[in-house]
């Protein structure tokens, strides 16, 4: 574990910390599809992302979901940090955009490493900025670009975090987290399609060039 750790983390953290993170953490194996996280639970550890990849998720007024940003390896959720110092409810909803392997780390750490470890300390800031980023980058596809380019920078998204030119997306499970319908999402793909952009099958959309 300690090894597995250091490949994705020993870039950022002194090896104390990343054994006191072997010591304290608990080693999770989820499969693509799981809940990670609900909306109004309450967060008693965070995770550092080891392999795989997580999405994160956020319900409007009407109950509909809103792809926000995805978690990577050597990521953790700058949601989760808020929400286990401040002790209160997760605002987002965490699902494993792929077979995903992290460490849970219990928050009563967090603060203390954050005084006993400057490269936590700078791990936990660099964090938050990354996903504040990220999040910007949403609210302005939302307010300043067309659906047609948000579809093509969701495709693109999907495929650098999944590491494949193949989307295994549902036209009804990319609307639903582009906020649209699905029939706007088919339409789009089609004349992406036509443009030479993506090829259509039954059941994925294999990139071609974006």
């Amino acid at each position: 574990m300690i090894q597995q750790l250091k490949d994705s983390y020993g870039h950022l953290f002194e090896d104390a910390l990343l054994q006191e993170i072997a010591q304290v953490g608990t080693f999770k194996e989820i499969p693509e599809g799981y809940k990670l996280m609900e909306i109004g639970q309450y967060i008693k550890s965070m995770p550092l992302l080891i392999e795989g990849a997580v999405k994160i998720l956020r319900d409007d007024d009407d109950g509909d979901e809103l792809l926000l940003y995805f978690l990577e390896r050597g990521d953790t959720c700058a949601m989760t940090l808020t929400c286990c110092l401040g002790a209160s409810k997760s605002e987002i909803r965490a699902i494993a955009e792929l077979d995903t392997k992290l460490m849970m780390i219990p928050i009563q750490k967090m603060e203390e490493w954050t005084s006993k470890y400057k490269s936590w300390r700078n791990f936990v800031f660099e964090s938050y900025h990354n996903r504040l980023m990220e999040m910007l980058e949403t609210i302005d596809s939302i307010a300043f670009m067309k659906m047609d380019e948000r579809l093509l920078k969701y495709l693109r998204d999907k495929s650098k975090v999944t590491n494949e030119d193949t989307i295994y997306s549902t036209h009804k499970e990319i609307a639903y987290e582009l906020h649209t319908s699905r029939v706007v999402i088919s339409r789009l793909l089609k004349n992406l399609e036509k443009r030479g952009k993506i090829k259509l099958y039954r059941n994925n959309i294999k990139i071609i060039s974006l």
